[in-house]
């Protein structure tokens, strides 16, 4: 149930596209270090599976509402993502002017010959979706985004107690 096994990735493609001054960025909205059943998080699996693939991150934004002691963020974040790891602890912002849009930075520092990973996944729909919007209405974000996941939450009475 938890796998992430049944993502495709095309990593040749991906390599084939990166020009020498292109840098990698992963954005993860929803960055709990904790997951469950003893797995890494979603975030961490696909740092590592990109590194596998000679594909490390220079920048990783990671956004968490929760508060998080930085000791137990520092324990929690593997060696290999340490340097490039940037730990922003608040949530995120819908509003494409705010400070907090991780598309807003985005968009304010990177090129459409960068790699840009994004992940959202904040289990709060009010936000998700209008950050969904975002990225598919405006179309500088079509030539920075090259991957988006997306783990879309919706709010039903007949699953409210789940």
């Amino acid at each position: 149930l938890l796998s992430l096994d049944y993502l495709i990735h095309d990593f040749p493609a991906m390599c084939r596209n990166l020009k020498p001054t292109s840098r990698t960025v992963f954005v993860d909205m929803g960055a709990s270090l904790e997951f469950h059943a003893n797995k890494d998080s979603p975030a961490v699996y696909l740092a590592s599976l990109y590194r596998q693939f000679g594909i490390p991150f220079d920048h990783v934004y990671a956004y968490e509402v929760t508060p998080t002691i930085p000791n137990k963020v520092f324990e929690l974040v593997p060696e290999e993502l340490r340097a490039a790891y940037h730990w922003i602890n608040v949530g995120v912002s819908s509003d494409p002017e705010s400070p907090l849009n991780p598309f807003k930075l985005l968009l304010d520092n990177y090129l459409p010959d960068d790699l840009v990973v994004v992940k959202l996944d904040i289990d709060t729909p009010s936000v998700e979706l209008p950050l969904v919007q975002q990225l598919l209405n405006d179309s500088r974000l079509h030539d920075i985004v090259d991957h988006f996941y997306f783990e879309h939450h919706v709010n039903l009475l007949e699953l409210a107690r789940y």
